[in-house]
């Protein structure tokens, strides 16, 4: 059998993922969410899976109803190649051992912490081998031993004015970590997502420049910050 060749990436996410690709056989463990096992993933694992199908990858997604398919059509997503079991209750690990035989990615949410008999079959049925293609476990909340861990160190909404206003975007550090190549932790700071929906590498504004239409900040008339706080966001409005 020919080796599958690893799983491509969003351009802005590509910098912080050891070798710019998400790794057949490997777990990228997500965080950024209020909730540990809430029913939605964050914009973080969406723009994983997002990039994965966009650059051609079949993608499973286990145990969340709460898919953001609109989020991630605007993240460039192929919605084509995404296939869905909602609601697979305690045989969510069956699910995930299935669709790791036919598709590149499975994006999961537990619907609680794996125990260790779930990380080793899991791990036994993605990992890449002669008899097996491999695929990328995409984990949105914890996963023990995973070999790559991201989660938003910063994040901070943008669109109010003096008091009103839409939100028009998020600006965010990401932080990644993990074991043998991801050991040492890098950042990357992005809008997640942007004004238009997509996911782009966030530059600060120079002096003069006009940044992104439609969007304000704390040196603004007003805006919505969030901080992270042991793995939970803590939302916060302000306005002049």
């Amino acid at each position: 059998m020919a080796e599958a060749p690893d799983v491509p990436a969003l351009p802005a996410l590509r910098a912080v993922l050891p070798g710019g690709v998400l790794r057949r056989g490997g777990v990228v463990a997500v965080q950024d969410r209020v909730r540990a096992w809430g029913e939605a993933p964050s914009y973080l694992a969406l723009a994983l899976a997002a990039g994965a199908s966009a650059g051609g990858a079949w993608c499973g997604v286990v145990g969340l109803p709460g898919f953001g398919i609109a989020a991630a059509s605007g993240m460039g997503a192929d919605l084509g190649r995404f296939l869905m079991v909602d609601e697979p209750g305690e045989r969510w690990a069956e699910a995930v051992n299935v669709l790791a035989g036919a598709v590149d990615v499975v994006l999961v949410r537990p619907p609680r912490r794996p125990s260790g008999e779930h990380v080793r079959r899991i791990g036994a049925r993605i990992r890449r081998t002669a008899r097996q293609r491999g695929a990328v476990l995409l984990v949105a909340g914890e996963w023990p031993g995973a070999d790559v861990r991201l989660r938003l160190t910063e994040s901070v909404w943008s669109g109010l004015g003096a008091g009103t206003g839409h939100l028009t975007g998020r600006r965010v550090t990401v932080a990644v970590d993990g074991r043998g190549a991801a050991g040492r932790e890098r950042t990357a700071r992005l809008w997640l997502p942007a004004a238009d929906g997509a996911v782009r590498e966030w530059v600060a504004e120079t002096a003069g420049s006009t940044g992104t239409a439609g969007t304000t900040d704390r040196q603004g008339f007003g805006g919505i910050s969030a901080e992270i706080r042991d793995g939970g966001e803590v939302v916060r409005l302000w306005s002049a």
